[in-house]
């Protein structure tokens, strides 16, 4: 019994897992893939943001940053995820399970604060075109990206050590990866203050940024209106990627906010894993191909260097 008991206050288990026998090599082999693809696509967006000296402006520095924030958001999900599809126990340890909603958590909240600073830098050079190489500097820049990532950092830190303390009456999360919300329901006390606590992160993290990404483009529209239609034309040329990829993110977090609020018991088991992994996989691998497909600039810079890698003699 005692053993038990410490096993549980230790280790949180994920009961969506189930036997699937056989299948689970399938399954397996599927997520490997679609790792590997984010992976790739992603490595390809940094390489060439990174290498092209063309490149190396405000909206894609942005753009790369996206993609090390996919990155970094797929591999606290799969390695994870991969293990467990394999494993005949589903057991996560109390430190692995908070570093993986850390993990998590910081990669949705980064991938808003990223996508408002693009919407601003897109915002000062459609609207304010003669300012925006004395406003859109190097400095100005590294202050943005630096801002986009530490925010959420800190606020998200603070809210996790809140979870860390609560004392545990329970160690069943019916998830495939740990998340915040089922593991604050486990608790032995009164969770109402942590439930507001909740929502005003979310508010913080999740809807300033996005009313502030709706208000750059209510500006946009409303300049672009007043002007001609090849002005126009170039704007939502350069405006659609990135809102393609807003509105994808967001419907990916608004999914999973949803998740959070409804009562896990009471929805069907496969509609809890597509709630719960749209945000980390359709995103990640979506981004990469609107930003490579639609900028001239990147699919040039693409294609000039698989170009140059086929005429490399080799040794």
């Amino acid at each position: 019994m005692k053993n038990n008991s410490s096993l549980n206050s230790y280790y949180f288990q994920l009961t969506l897992f189930a036997d699937f026998g056989i299948l689970r090599y399938l399954f397996f082999g599927l997520c490997l893939l679609i790792y590997v693809t984010i992976i790739s696509f992603n490595v390809v967006i940094i390489l060439t943001v990174c290498l092209e000296k063309s490149l190396h402006q405000p909206m894609y520095v942005f753009i790369c940053c996206l993609s090390f924030n996919s990155l970094y958001g797929s591999a606290g999900l799969f390695p994870r995820l991969l293990m467990d599809i394999l494993s005949d126990t589903h057991l996560i340890s109390r430190p692995s399970c908070f570093t993986q909603i850390f993990v998590i958590y910081t990669y949705a909240s980064c991938e808003m604060t990223i996508l408002c600073v693009m919407a601003y830098d897109r915002f000062v050079a459609i609207c304010q075109p003669l300012h925006y190489h004395r406003k859109m500097t190097f400095k100005m820049v590294m202050c943005l990206i630096i801002v986009a990532e530490l925010y959420p950092l800190f606020v998200l830190g603070y809210c996790l050590s809140i979870t860390v303390n609560l004392p545990l009456c329970g160690n069943k999360l019916r998830r495939v990866f740990c998340t915040n919300w089922p593991v604050v329901q486990l608790s032995c006390v009164d969770t109402s203050v942590k439930k507001i606590a909740g929502q005003v992160v979310a508010i913080i993290i999740i809807f300033v940024p996005l009313f502030f990404v709706l208000y750059t483009y209510l500006r946009i529209l409303h300049i672009s209106r007043r002007s001609s239609s090849e002005f126009r034309g170039k704007a939502l040329r350069t405006c659609l990627p990135h809102l393609v990829t807003f509105v994808n993110f967001s419907f990916s977090v608004l999914c999973e906010l949803s998740l959070s609020r409804l009562e896990a018991d009471e929805i069907d088991a496969v509609f809890i894993v597509f709630l719960s992994l749209e945000f980390l996989i359709i995103p990640p691998i979506i981004n990469p191909l609107v930003y490579g497909l639609n900028l001239p600039q990147i699919k040039k810079g693409i294609f000039t260097r698989l170009t140059v890698h086929k005429r490399t003699p080799s040794k």
